[in-house]
């Protein structure tokens, strides 16, 4: 029995959030967006020379890995740091090229208008991260830790919760009695102590309690 390429195993898979399928890197500012989602997310590989339908055409030069320092190097901030490998395949190269999930997040790169963001990995695509989740990961570095108050709102969106799957901040608003400001400040509170985490549906960002 052949034994089978570890890069046709991955290709087998299809694209998902951890894996991503590049024919060709031809935009440094665009890569630079999959390197923040999969840092900010929960990592994952990039294979280059792979078309969308897991056909190998193979990378024809060092270019590509040069252009992938470039996003890696001028246009993540904080820089994300990736590992790469050359394989070959029935005669073809493709370059793996695996991006650890970052302790470091929010990793931001240039949007359509050059406007530095940050992004999460979403199933195959990447999305952008809102202002919540950016101010949770940066409440995680406080050396002085997150404070939380059991407020009256808290009270009341763990009620929520006990009877709903996920909670949006516009819901938290309104069953909170508070204003967008004080809803995104605790719903950001929650999720840097990891008592909520955030799920996408649809391509919207909610809320919901962490499983026990």
């Amino acid at each position: 029995m052949k034994k089978i390429h570890p890069i046709e195993a991955l290709i087998e898979q299809g694209e998902h959030q951890q894996l991503d399928f590049k024919f060709e890197v031809s935009d440094s500012k665009k890569i630079a967006r999959t390197l923040s989602a999969f840092a900010n997310t929960d990592g994952g590989r990039l294979l280059i020379g792979v078309k969308d339908n897991g056909n190998i055409s193979g990378v024809r030069s060092e270019e590509e890995y040069y252009m992938i320092e470039a996003a890696s190097k001028m246009y993540t901030r904080p820089e994300v740091p990736f590992e790469a490998t050359r394989w070959e395949v029935n005669g073809k190269t493709v370059l793996e090229v695996y991006i650890a999930p970052s302790p470091d997040k929010p990793h931001t790169a240039p949007d359509k208008d050059d406007k530095f963001k940050a992004y999460i990995r979403v199933a195959d695509e990447n999305i952008l991260a809102n202002e919540v989740l950016v101010l949770a990961w940066q409440k995680k570095h406080k050396p002085d830790g997150t404070l939380l108050k059991i407020s009256k709102p808290v009270e009341r969106l763990f009620a929520y919760l006990d009877e709903h799957s996920h909670i949006n901040i516009s819901q938290f608003c309104r069953i909170g009695r508070i204003n967008y400001y004080t809803a995104k400040n605790i719903i950001s509170d929650l999720l840097a102590i990891n008592a909520l985490q955030y799920i996408v549906i649809d391509k919207h960002i909610l809320y919901q309690r962490v499983p026990a």
